[in-house]
Order: C-alpha cells, then sequence, then structure tokens
C-alpha cells in the first residue's frame, strides 16, 4: 500500500490521480500506523513550512518519518521539510538531509515557477531522466545543494532539484504536475 501523508494542505489528490493513472492504489491518511506500515509514502507539499510540521507534530508524525524505512518520496514543501531547517517561519525540519532550506534573493521574480530542466542528473529515481526533460516547479524557497543532492536546476542559482539519502527522496519541482516525464520520476519511485 502506498500512504500519501495528509498534513491538512498540499495537492494530495493530484498525486493520487496521478498514481491511479501508473496503475497503483494509494490511500491519502495522516493515520501514524497506516504510514508505519505502508509499502511506500509520499509526502506532497503545497503550503508553509511552519504550519506544516506543527501538523506532523501534533500527530507525532515528526518522530515516525525519521525512523521509516520504506522508500519515501517528498515532493516541494515535503522535500523541504525533510532538510535540517528551513528559513520560512525559522523552521526546524526532519534532518534526513544536513541542508538548509533558504529563500530566493529577489533579483529576479519570485516564486520560481515554471517549466525548467535539471543538471548533474544521478540515481535510480531518475532513471531515464535527460538534461532535455522539463519539469514544473512552482516555490519560493530552495534546497541548497550539498552530498545528497542528484540533480540541480539554476533558477537565479543553483539549488537541489532532487535529493537522496538511503530510502529517503525528495523532487523539489512537481512530477504530479509534470506531464508524462513527471509520471517517469513517479513510476521510477514506485518500482523501487
Amino acid at each position: 500500500m502506498i500512504a500519501i501523508i495528509d498534513y491538512g494542505a498540499g495537492n494530495v489528490k493530484s498525486v493520487e490521480n496521478a498514481i491511479r493513472k501508473l496503475g497503483f492504489e494509494s490511500l491519502i491518511t495522516s493515520d501514524f500506523e497506516e504510514i508505519r506500515k505502508a509499502g511506500k509514502v509520499i509526502f506532497p507539499g503545497v503550503g508553509e513550512a511552519s504550519t506544516a510540521m506543527n501538523y506532523l507534530k501534533q500527530r507525532n508524525l515528526d518522530t515516525l518519518i525519521p525512523t521509516l524505512k520504506q522508500p519515501f518520496l517528498g515532493i516541494c514543501l515535503g522535500q523541504q521539510l525533510l532538510c535540517d531547517f528551513s528559513e520560512e517561519g525559522n523552521t526546524q525540519c526532519l534532518g534526513i538531509f544536513n541542508l538548509k532550506v533558504k529563500e530566493f534573493p529577489a533579483t529576479d521574480i519570485v516564486p520560481h515557477m515554471g517549466w525548467n530542466s535539471l543538471q548533474e542528473i544521478k540515481g535510480d529515481l531518475l532513471d531515464g531522466i535527460s538534461t532535455d526533460d522539463n519539469f514544473y516547479f512552482v516555490h519560493s524557497y530552495y534546497c541548497e545543494a550539498g552530498e545528497n543532492t542528484t540533480s540541480e536546476c539554476v533558477y537565479i542559482l543553483p539549488f537541489s532539484a532532487t535529493l537522496q539519502k538511503d530510502n529517503f527522496y525528495g523532487t523539489q519541482f512537481h512530477p504530479e504536475k509534470s506531464g508524462d516525464i513527471g509520471s517517469k520520476i513517479l513510476e521510477n519511485f514506485l518500482k523501487l
């Protein structure tokens, strides 16, 4: 079973529909035990860091998530909350990735919204993906690049478009809103 974490915000239905289109069933839930027992977990993201972290804390999911051993995918805010700290609301996050989430400098239009390509691509989540492929981004904050970066995107500055450490994966872009190439990312994750 694939658990999609419901944290009172985000685009959980879009993710559920994208997974169903690939022939998989999922459950939208914030139940501790259902998430713990799931074969795979997806944490979709639209929203604000401190509000989302408070929701996780109220349900003890902030202590559960770092202990999970099954494949886990954080999308957009979901990826950001897997880092140590976010400048958005000065938020202590889950600490999976030893990275900070920073606000884009206002030297161009913020938020970064629209289609962009990836660079420095590596890792099994990105199997079959090339620098010619474009993904849909919408975010005002970004994960800095570091040792767990598996691809970068450049908007104002280079940032982590995808991250991976052990069973934890993240995408700053929205695969569920990135057409066929986004479906390829989800399919790669669901086959892990």
